[in-house]
């Protein structure tokens, strides 16, 4: 048997696989962000993640009749959490969604002389440097939250780079050292599959899992959903939807524009173009909880709006409610319905915001595009992929065919793939995928509603465009 963990911003799940890929069982507990004054502060309760863990392995753990041969732990990332020696959090953990750390950033650019977005770790880190001495002095190690957790389990600090690539997005000891910060601070990186550790007696009696289980290295809950939607050749894309959205694209080469990250793919030899999108099921959220609608079920509210014809009534939701990443990277950046009238009612407004998720992802693919990679295909995975309508709006606005896995949570799919190849069942982590993914159901684009898309696609773009200047000038009011 197989125990993975996806640690997530709004879920955090456990899963037990056999080792034919069968799934055994399945428990997830919701998560939640801590409330902050500070609309650029965004944490979490690390101590969520460990009580989540211990409730999942008692649901699915203690009834087992038979041995766990491996541990894998991914999740959402860059996430940042200090730790004291005795593995105590000594902060709540910064989340991938904070925005406090813009002026960190732009000094590690300058050092650097790379583009290093502010929700990355190392702005973090330098962050509470500057501003929380007192918990910098205390701190043991910085760590993601699967690096954590692996922690823990093992008692060994490994930090888990996915590829040589992926680098620039973390630190080396040189830029650590020219910013005034301790490199013992930072583990040593190991890669994705390395074993970790085993599971200690401490790890036992915090977890409930048995002494000497090996726990192998995850990582970032992206990258296990390459895997685990099969994204592992050319012209295949991840459209990782959930709170935020990833598109990734598995290219023969690496392209250098500065809206887009680009960087080694985990499989060796294939680079991965990458697409990060603030709010997209945020967005979904969002609106539905300020519309009253928090206890009603999105299949209720998707078979409301499944009537509304492509373009809600000549209505367009900018979904940048945490500021926007690619590509357009503005912190600034605010949420916004455009062309509201007296004819619109809720039903348009939630069907604008559902076509907002598309068109920030067309947004992201056009820029690919125009560097000349190439992509025929979204393997969509996520709570959103559960929805017929979600995908035909995508597969429609975007132009591309939608292929949806037989199991969605690809981040624990992708996760098990890892501690097989980790295991030495595989020799390379493409075959294990490629084997282990299966595709249940292809949505393709309607000629017709694609068509009517591109037009408010090209709005779409000109609205950000026109209000740009002003949402700057909203943010720099004090």
């Amino acid at each position: 048997m197989i125990l993975v963990y996806d640690i997530g911003t709004s879920l955090i799940k456990g899963a037990l696989f056999d080792r034919d890929a069968a799934l055994i069982d399945h428990f997830e507990i919701p998560a939640a962000l801590l409330e902050n004054e500070d609309p650029l502060f965004h944490e979490q309760d690390p101590e969520a993640w460990i009580n989540a863990i211990k409730e999942i392995n008692k649901r699915i753990v203690n009834s087992l009749h038979g041995n766990i041969d491996g541990v894998v732990i991914s999740g959402n990332g860059p996430t940042l959490l200090p730790a004291d020696v005795d593995g105590k959090p000594l902060t709540p953990a910064i989340s991938w969604m904070d925005k406090r750390c813009s002026t960190e950033s732009d000094i590690i650019k300058e050092i650097t002389g790379s583009y290093i977005d502010s929700t990355f770790y190392l702005p973090k880190a330098y962050w509470l440097f500057k501003h929380r001495p007192d918990v910098y002095e205390k701190t043991k190690y910085f760590f993601s939250c699967p690096e954590y957790i692996n922690f823990l389990l093992t008692g060994n600090a490994a930090t888990i780079l996915p590829g040589k690539h992926f680098l620039k997005y973390f630190w080396t000891d040189d830029i650590l050292n020219r910013l005034g910060l301790d490199p013992g601070r930072f583990p040593g990186f190991i890669k994705p599959g390395s074993m970790v550790g085993r599971v200690t007696g401490k790890g036992m009696s915090l977890f409930g899992l048995k002494k000497g289980i090996p726990v192998i290295a995850g990582g970032p809950d992206f990258v296990m959903s390459i895997l685990g939607t099969g994204t592992v050749f050319p012209g295949r894309a991840c459209d990782r939807a959930g709170t935020s959205e990833g598109i990734n694209l598995c290219s023969e080469r690496m392209i250098t524009d500065s809206r887009l990250l680009s960087y080694g793919h985990i499989i060796d030899g294939y680079y991965n173009i990458s697409g990060i999108i603030s709010t997209t099921g945020k967005a979904m959220e969002w609106f539905k909880n300020i519309t009253g609608r928090e206890k009603l079920n999105y299949n209720r509210i998707f078979a409301d709006i499944s009537g509304i014809a492509a373009g809600s009534g000549k209505l367009i939701f900018l979904p940048y409610l945490a500021g926007e990443r690619a590509p357009v990277w503005d912190d600034n950046a605010r949420g916004s319905f455009i062309g509201l009238t007296v004819n619109h009612g809720l039903n348009e407004m939630t069907h604008a915001v559902l076509e907002s998720t598309g068109y920030a992802i067309r947004h992201v693919i056009e820029v690919m595009e125009e560097n000349g990679v190439s992509m025929q295909e979204l393997r969509i995975t996520g709570s959103p992929a559960k929805s017929p309508l979600w995908n035909q709006i995508k597969a429609n606005i975007t132009g591309k065919r939608i292929l949806v896995p037989l199991l969605i949570d690809s981040e624990l799919l992708g996760d098990f793939c890892l501690a097989l190849y980790g295991l030495g069942e595989y020799d390379n982590l493409a075959a294990a995928a490629e084997e282990i993914v299966k595709i249940r159901d292809v949505y393709y684009p309607d000629p017709d509603s694609e068509k009517i898309y591109s037009e408010y696609f090209q709005l779409y773009k000109d609205a950000y465009v026109s209000l740009k200047d002003l949402f700057r000038d909203l943010s720099g009011i004090r």
